[in-house]
């Protein structure tokens, strides 16, 4: 699926969530199953491992500059980055959409917490890396990544 259509299908999806408001927000489990489509896709354009990348949500963080392009890759799929930078009302709204109604205030305050790492690197990629990993370090049970 090309990163156009998923965008796509990402957006729809998006809107029919604003429509039906919290009904029909994902369970984590459905979170990451459509996470899985993103994973798919940013894995071979930044020449990444299931090795690698595999297990980022449990806290294995690799710095390497592939690795963290494909999360930045991640972050651009989810719709969070805006001008080239991670955007934290992007991810408020994100969350607000998307995450189950238990999960919203604990992955909103990893997000505040973490929301300044972007200031500290011009590179989205070094900068999508370290805001991962902050909010992982923050609130590992609520952290969710492919």
């Amino acid at each position: 699926m090309t990163t156009y259509n998923f965008q796509r299908v990402f957006c729809i999806l998006c809107i029919f969530c604003l429509f039906f408001g919290n009904t029909y927000a994902m369970t984590r489990q459905q979170l990451k199953n459509s996470g899985k489509l993103m994973k798919k896709s940013c894995m071979p354009k930044n020449d990444v491992t299931e090795e690698e990348v595999g297990d980022i949500e449990k806290g294995k963080f690799i710095e390497s500059r592939n690795v963290m392009c494909y999360i930045a890759c991640i972050y651009t799929m989810t719709q969070v980055v805006k001008n080239n930078k991670l955007s934290y009302e992007a991810v408020v709204k994100q969350v607000d959409v998307m995450f189950p109604a238990e999960m919203r205030d604990a992955v909103k305050a990893a997000a505040a917490n973490c929301k300044d790492i972007t200031k500290k690197y011009k590179d989205l990629c070094e900068a999508s890396y370290w805001t991962a990993k902050c909010m992982y370090d923050y609130d590992a049970d609520n952290f969710v990544f492919p």
